[in-house]
This record gives C-alpha cells, sequence and structure tokens, in this order.
C-alpha cells in the first residue's frame, strides 16, 4: 500500500507540473482558463490522496475549498469576464512561446537540483520539488504576460503551489488553510473589479498599452 500510496501522489503531484507546463504553451485565453482548472482539479486530488495518508481529515476540507472555488467558480467567472469585457482572445506574450517553454524546463530542473540534496523522505522531497516547480511556473506565466487576465491566472497557479507544498509536507493549520483560500477569493474579486476598472479606462487589459499611456501622459506634463 505504502508503494501504491507515493505512486498516486506521484502521478498527481507530476500531473500538476505538466498542467503549469500546459498554461505557458497556451495561446488562447479562454484554453489557459480550461488548462487551470484543470490544475486546479488535479491539485484538489492531490490533497484529498494526502488527507488519506496522513489521516488528516482536516485536509479534505482544503481539498474541497480548491475544488469548488478554484477548479469550478473561479473559472467560470473568469470566462465570463473575458466575454463580457470582449478581451483579445490571443495571449499576448512578452517572451515568444519557444523561449518561454525552455525556461519553463529550466526552472523544473533548477526546483529538482535544489530539493533533492534535502533531508527529509523521498515522497516529501520529490514532492516540494514538484510544488517548487509549480510555484517558479506560474512566477514565469505572471512575468512573461501581457494580459492581466493570464498574470491573474499565473498567480492563482503559483497559489496552487503553495498548497501542494504545504500539503505534501504534513499539511497546515485548518486555519491557515482556510485563510489562505478566503484570501485568494477577495483576491480575485478585486483583480475582477480591476480588470473591469481597466477595460472602462484604457478600453484594453494589455498592460503595456497602460504603460504606453502612462509615458504618453508624463510628456504632456
Amino acid at each position: 500500500m505504502d508503494t501504491i500510496g507515493f505512486d498516486i501522489a506521484h502521478l498527481l503531484s507530476g500531473g500538476m507540473l505538466v498542467l503549469s507546463l500546459l498554461l505557458l504553451f497556451q495561446t488562447r485565453i479562454i484554453a489557459v482558463i480550461n488548462v487551470f482548472a484543470l490544475q486546479a482539479i488535479v491539485l484538489a486530488l492531490s490533497v484529498a490522496w494526502q488527507a488519506y495518508l496522513q489521516q488528516a481529515p482536516h485536509l479534505m476540507v482544503t481539498a474541497a475549498i480548491a475544488l469548488i472555488v478554484k477548479g469550478l467558480i473561479i473559472p467560470f467567472a473568469l470566462q465570463r469576464i473575458v466575454r463580457r469585457l470582449d478581451i483579445h482572445r490571443e495571449v499576448e506574450t512578452v517572451i515568444a512561446a519557444g523561449p518561454t517553454m525552455l525556461a519553463g524546463l529550466a526552472l523544473v530542473a533548477l526546483s529538482i537540483l535544489l530539493l533533492q540534496p534535502s533531508e527529509g523522505s523521498v515522497l516529501t522531497r520529490e514532492d516540494l520539488a514538484f510544488a517548487l516547480a509549480v510555484i517558479l511556473l506560474g512566477l514565469l506565466m505572471m512575468i512573461t504576460r501581457r494580459n492581466a487576465v493570464t498574470q491573474i491566472i499565473g498567480f492563482m497557479s503559483l497559489e496552487n503551489g503553495l498548497i501542494l507544498a504545504a500539503t505534501g509536507s504534513r499539511g497546515m493549520p485548518l486555519v491557515v488553510e482556510i485563510s489562505v483560500a478566503f484570501s485568494i477569493l477577495i483576491a480575485f474579486v478585486v483583480f475582477g473589479i480591476f480588470v473591469f476598472r481597466i477595460r472602462e479606462r484604457f478600453d484594453t487589459v494589455d498592460v503595456a498599452a497602460i504603460d504606453r499611456f502612462r509615458g504618453e501622459r508624463r510628456e504632456h506634463l
């Protein structure tokens, strides 16, 4: 049973890592949202499996929150925002897809090299390596995407990696999990309002266009 538990935990953690790489590869915003929803579902399954392995029922609450809020509610709301604002459906990038994927693979290798020499069980070390890779890939997505919606998804993918790391290293206190989940939900609401205001003011959610507008305004002043 230990071997099966080990393999399933690795399969789910590796699945999250693969989906993080797929987030970098997508060229359309709706596809990015759908992949993020799938990543959140895999996260929920991973947390639920860790709850079973660790005999920690409180982690099931985290799994339920990840599934309902991040796997269903947030992707549905983001799709409505994209359609309502008539945002350009193509993902606008700072760096081309090829170099971005190479950078992502380099970050995965770096995560493995950093965590393998650390102390702890093999399962904990490898789960933390997967989690660190997901965190770094989320950060890379935030840096290499110009559209505000995809940057938000990168931020939430990064937070998925933090939850994976916390549950893989024997879990977090329930109060911390709930506070993190509600903080992300509140942040999503704020981001939603923020995107609507950007669209209303600048007629775009391209952050580069906003920077250009700020530069032009300074010149006039």
